[in-house]
């Protein structure tokens, strides 16, 4: 059931599954991301890899997860002009180039302007606190995911 909350890394909720029980979703989702923290750099870069671009050749292409179709689709970036569509095209190259891993941004805590504002802010970042950055919104995309999941 969990096997999605951390894109394509069902990993995370399997080793967190040794906490049990937990005592509430606060519980369950600082186990989850404990079991970030502690897994090696290549297993944090993987988690981060596999996420998709924004708007990006898997949203055009229909091929997201639920879930991230539906965060995606949220902010508009489903419907972005060509202009909009060229320049975060644009983006996702120059940062995926620079950092060895795409944007990743908690969409449900911005406006499609603010996601833009955040990815022109963060482009120069250095990688290493780039990856802890993205790291750190990974988090709080699965607090929001678990968040929806669990009280459905």
């Amino acid at each position: 059931m969990l096997a999605d909350v951390f894109e394509h890394s069902p990993w995370v909720p399997l080793r967190a599954a040794a906490s049990r029980p937990f005592g509430d979703l606060n519980a369950l989702h600082h186990a989850m991301v404990q079991v970030v923290n502690d897994a090696s750099a290549d297993e944090q870069m993987a988690l981060l890899r596999a996420h998709p671009e924004l708007a990006g050749r898997e949203a055009q292409q229909g091929e997201l997860t639920a879930a991230s179709s539906r965060e995606q689709a949220g902010v508009g970036l489903d419907a972005l002009s060509r202009q909009e569509m060229a320049r975060m095209a644009g983006l996702n190259g120059a940062y995926s180039q620079r950092h060895g891993f795409p944007f990743i941004v908690c969409v449900g805590q911005h406006t499609k302007q603010g996601i833009f504002d955040e990815f022109e802010r963060r482009l120069g970042n250095d990688s290493g606190a780039e990856t802890q950055e993205a790291l750190g919104q990974v988090a709080q995309i699965a607090r929001l995911r678990l968040g929806k999941m669990l009280s459905s």
